[in-house]
């Protein structure tokens, strides 16, 4: 699932123990504390360094640790972080020799992507959602350069710390992969780690106006409808501006990832719905079906109710933050770590005035939610340009960044500085876990550990550092835990590029970005239908067939490529 990431639905759903600082830049961001004399020496070292390292157990890395500054490209707006201003990344270069210029899009991602595509340049690694339409671009574009040849030529110790079913999954027809990802889980992760799996996908109120009007049941299409509105009499305004009855993720071209991105293979929405994306071992169109029709029109009636506010249709993540960090909104069908910064700062002032999971939205039956936990595709793939400065280099750093060595580093930081040996664990020192747990972005500018650099983390090997849950993350983490479902074999199923299949697809997906908003907001039901009903005839003259027959042929050519890779 895509991350409002994303979104974002496949976000992914595996921040168990971190949280994401999120914010925008004025200008493009290009982020790095490198004095100059350090980036000229990385600028002037050997362009493609050493032979191959022979021995495949040894890291090559340790082979060359001259100092570099490689650029990386990060798709997302809002991360705020700077290499080398905090004590882990420093320790990280200190160690590798390594220095990283972040570069960061000011505004539209897709924007920035498309045209450093168009322009055939690319920085020296690339880290994007798996999702992205950019992703098979690069590769047909021959853009990127395979991993496993970068690997068998300049460091073979890649492949012996690089999890195979992972490789697998993402091997094109060449027989080459491209990108690793982050926060992936495979079969296989299932039966180690199932037990502990959680989802990011929540629905949230805050807790004090939830328990003022009684703790009602906001399962029903009545009992929240209901809820928003003794929410909206009972709380008008948050000091002094007005209530927000009901947040959703933000409104894009393709949709709202609350409800459904049409970008993305399933929704929230459809998830606490229970709605099954296959029948008889054929994907179904879970976007007609009744539940889900049925409970979009609860939402055009709640704005019929005055319960929408307009800031949800036009407010960015930026916006969205600085509302729920005042507590402005009653209920929220969101991610939860999207909001766990905030959260933070509202429990130190009130540990009342927190945002908590409940049940939210469900089919007629009341049957549990099936949310989107940890899949194969994890949330973004790092990808490594064939404009890189020194493939030998970046190999060796990407093996370095995906082993556990790299992955301990990231997140537990430089021992004696972020953690130590206590009680024979090691763990985070006290006063840095009670920093993280109090102020996040504080902790990510002063330590920069427990991922805060999270490209290239593994959610299941950071949990034996991992300390426990404390509120109010804890909270919404708990909620989703049983609740939480593999989709991986509806990864990767959507069309994109300049296919025909890929065409139609972007032209469906667009459409429905632009009846999504009208639909909640038409006056009556009749021109509810009236709309949807164009829209699905809109989508079949695009070419809807083609599209769904190869959303099924790959749909069986995962579900086998899963099936072979957890034996």
């Amino acid at each position: 699932m895509r991350k409002p990431r994303k979104t974002l639905t496949t976000l992914l759903a595996l921040f168990t123990a971190f949280s994401i600082t999120a914010c925008t830049t004025d200008k493009e961001t290009s982020t790095s504390t490198a004095s100059p004399e350090a980036t000229k020496a990385a600028e002037t070292a050997a362009p493609q360094s050493a032979a191959p390292v022979a021995n495949a157990n040894d890291p090559g890395w340790k082979s060359d640790t001259k100092p570099i500054t490689f650029d990386w490209y990060l798709n997302f707006s809002w991360f705020p972080n700077k290499w080398g201003v905090d004590a882990t990344s420093q320790y990280i270069t200190k160690k590798t020799g390594v220095n990283i210029n972040f570069i960061v899009p000011a505004g539209n991602e897709n924007e920035k992507l498309n045209t450093m595509i168009a322009s055939g340049k690319l920085p020296d690694f690339i880290t994007l959602g798996w999702y992205e339409d950019a992703v098979k671009k690069m590769i047909e574009g021959n853009m990127v350069l395979p991993l496993n040849e970068l690997a068998k030529q300049y460091d073979p110790y890649f492949i012996k710390v690089a999890d195979p079913a992972k490789t697998s999954w993402y091997t094109q027809k060449d027989g080459n992969f491209y990108g690793y990802p982050n926060a992936s889980s495979s079969s296989e992760d299932y039966k180690k780690y199932g037990q502990n799996f959680v989802s990011n996908q929540t629905f949230l109120v805050r807790k004090d106006m939830y328990e003022a009007i009684g703790k009602p049941d906001m399962r029903t299409q009545e009992g929240f409808l209901n809820a928003l509105k003794a929410a909206k009499e009972k709380f008008p305004d948050v000091n002094g501006q007005p209530l927000i009855p009901l947040g959703l993720h933000e409104f894009g071209d393709l949709g709202n990832s609350s409800l459904l991105d049409a970008g993305q293979n399933g929704s929230m929405l459809q998830n606490f719905l229970a709605i099954p994306y296959e029948k008889d071992n054929k994907l179904y169109d879970r976007s007609t079906d009744p539940e889900f029709v049925s409970w979009l029109k609860t939402f055009r009636k709640a704005n019929e109710m005055g319960l929408l506010a307009k800031d949800i249709f036009i407010d960015k993540r930026p916006q969205m933050e600085e509302k729920i960090a005042q507590g402005r909104y009653f209920a929220m069908l969101y991610q939860r770590s999207d909001l766990a910064n905030q959260n933070i700062s509202l429990y130190q002032k009130d540990p009342n005035k927190v945002y908590i999971a409940v049940d939210g939205p469900a089919n007629a039956a009341k049957s549990p939610p099936t949310l989107a936990g940890p899949g194969i595709s994890g949330w973004t793939v790092t990808l490594i340009s064939k404009d890189v400065k020194d493939k030998a280099r970046a190999i060796k750093f990407l093996s370095y960044l995906i082993s556990e060595e790299g992955n301990k580093d990231l997140y537990l930081g430089e021992k004696g500085v972020s953690y130590d040996t206590i009680n024979g664990k090691d763990q985070f020192k006290p006063e840095v876990l009670d920093l993280m747990n109090k102020d996040r972005a504080a902790f990510d500018k002063k330590y920069g550990s427990s991922y805060t650099f999270w490209m290239l983390m593994d959610t299941n090997m950071n949990l034996q550092w991992a300390p426990p849950s404390v509120e109010p993350i804890k909270q919404p983490e708990e909620w989703t835990k049983g609740k939480s479902k593999s989709f991986s074999q509806y990864d990767n199923i959507v069309p994109t590029g300049t296919s025909e299949e890929g065409i139609a697809n972007t032209k469906i997906a667009q459409a429905w970005g632009k009846t999504l908003p009208k639909l909640l907001l038409a006056k009556t039901d009749a021109e509810f239908y009236q709309l949807f009903d164009k829209y699905q005839k809109d989508r079949k003259a695009a070419g809807l067939d083609k599209v769904q027959a190869y959303q099924q042929k790959e749909f069986e050519s995962n579900t086998k490529k899963i099936a072979a890779s957890a034996k």
